[in-house]
């Protein structure tokens, strides 16, 4: 039992008397987590707040993570899980300037701001390194978010005529780890790399200074706060940097991996089949002065042999073979690492189907159940991106844009609210039986309790758009079939001429 300072105190007077009103006072404990007693003993976190604790750790932590990424079935499942679902095939950008603006009656505004934008978002435009595409790289913002903790998108301007806003990608390591608690001229501090003024708020981010392909701790470079974008979850009001995503789950995912190598390890053990040659006489020589009673025979050297499907072979005189089969069978593994598996995922908020893509024990209800859940967690991270990223650099895009003469927005600097206006729409989802979520987004309709907007978004699409396509292939199907009347009919009075003739 650890003992207060009053505890002790009394201890040095009498030793039972503190010792009873420590127990006491261990009885009596409001909450069993509260309790110091035997069970908890050598529960003692510590008490330095959230970022400080991490703060010693979060290096560790993210080079683990980024070792699992690399080496780990596990690991690779839950992040392709989040890329096929939260990004899939990227998002949709739809401008949504109001008809009522002068030039944009037939929505020719919109139509300009969305071709240039699809054009944009091609690697040789929107990427400084002219690699990646938003689409990929939205991929990267979501991978390194959930491996590292976070990502920095950095806004820069160059000297591209057409395009000359672009972003750069770079990671948390690029942050100058030794600024730290360094007061500045203006009274900020830098705390790891961020340069924070007295409400906490970030004011400058300071990266390594690159030399060729080697980044420079020992120097930094400074950019505004205004063209930073660092996308990090942040779980604490006071909680400066990014903590990986997988932190929770990292341990069970090293368990899984350790444990299915021990297993595969055994099971190419038990596979193998050894044999040894038992002779009845040392090669070496027998008894007396060593020289051997075969010396004046030729003997068979066994070394580098082995055995063949269906070999004929002959041994020396006196030798035998004896074969050493390894006792035991295949351990039953599927359960432990199915559990570890569950784990995992539960630590990063998915379901076990969603990483394992194992179907085998589920039906109709729950497998549904679960999809249910799991988009709530891909809606939210798809939200995350859309408001942190997306949108910041789409406003950038069109101050670019207007600036560079490439599109006419009339008003844009007095009245730019309007021309702001867009929505971004998610890839769709597919259910698991169309049939039953056809039927039920009908009755949903029909009885007012759900709308077509909200059916649409579900499958990346704007409802908007469905009916104008479905009013325009029922106009055409229309026109077709008096296309197709006509010509019957026109045939039909040529056959009766041909009659009355």
């Amino acid at each position: 039992m650890n003992l207060n300072w009053l505890e002790r105190s009394i201890a040095t007077v009498s030793p039972q008397w503190a010792y009873k009103r420590m127990a006491w006072r261990s009885a009596v404990s409001a909450f069993d987590s509260g309790s110091t007693g035997r069970l908890n003993r050598n529960w003692n976190p510590g008490t330095e707040g959230y970022d400080n604790l991490s703060r010693g750790e979060r290096t560790l932590v993210r080079h683990r993570a980024q070792d699992l990424e690399r080496n780990s079935d596990i690991a690779g499942a839950i992040l392709l899980a989040f890329e096929r679902n939260v990004v899939g095939s990227g998002m949709m950008l739809q401008a949504k300037i109001p008809h009522t603006k002068p030039g944009n009656e037939d929505g020719q505004i919109n139509h300009a701001i969305e071709d240039l934008w699809e054009e944009f978002c091609k690697a040789e435009n929107v990427d400084i390194t002219g690699t990646q595409s938003l689409d990929e790289i939205e991929e990267t913002l979501l991978r390194r978010y959930i491996v590292d903790g976070g990502i920095i998108v950095v806004k820069v301007y160059t000297k591209d005529d057409k395009f000359p806003f672009k972003i750069q990608m770079r990671t948390v390591d690029d942050l100058n780890d030794l600024n730290t608690i360094v007061p500045t001229e203006n009274g900020n501090r830098i705390v790891e790399g961020i340069e924070l003024d007295k409400f906490n708020k970030p004011v400058a981010y300071h990266f390594k200074k690159l030399d060729g392909q080697t980044l420079l701790p020992g120097e930094s470079v400074r950019v505004e706060a205004k063209d930073v974008i660092f996308l990090f979850k942040k779980n604490s009001p006071k909680q400066i940097r990014e903590v990986s995503q997988l932190a929770t789950a990292l341990p069970r995912i090293k368990d899984a991996n350790q444990f299915i190598e021990a297993v595969s390890i055994k099971e190419r053990v038990l596979a193998c089949l050894s044999v040894f040659i038992k002779r009845e006489t040392p090669s070496n020589g027998g008894p007396g002065r060593g020289v051997s009673q075969f010396a004046n025979t030729d003997r068979k050297d066994y070394s580098g042999m082995s055995i063949t499907p269906g070999m004929i072979g002959e041994l020396n005189p006196g030798d035998e073979v004896q074969a050493v089969i390894p006792a035991g069978q295949a351990s039953n593994s599927k359960e432990f690492i199915t559990t570890l598996v569950r784990l995992s995922s539960a630590g990063i908020g998915l379901s076990y189907e969603a990483v394992s893509r194992d179907l085998s024990q589920v039906n109709y209800s729950s497998a549904r159940q679960g999809l249910i859940e799991d988009r709530k967690l891909y809606k939210k991270m798809q939200k995350m991106l859309i408001k942190k990223v997306l949108t910041p650099i789409y406003l950038e895009f069109l101050d670019a844009m207007h600036l560079t003469g490439q599109l006419e927005l009339p008003h844009y600097s007095s009245n730019k609210k309007d021309y702001l206006a867009h929505v971004w729409i998610p890839p769709g989802y597919n259910w698991i039986d169309p049939g039953k979520e056809a039927n039920a987004n009908k009755t949903a309709l029909e009885t007012n309790q759900d709308t077509l907007a909200r059916i649409c978004a579900e499958r990346g699409e704007d409802w908007r758009d469905v009916l104008k396509q479905r009013a325009a292939e029922r106009k055409y199907e229309k026109d077709l079939l008096k296309e197709d009347d006509g010509e019957g009919q026109s045939e039909d009075a040529d056959d009766l001429d041909e009659d009355k003739n």
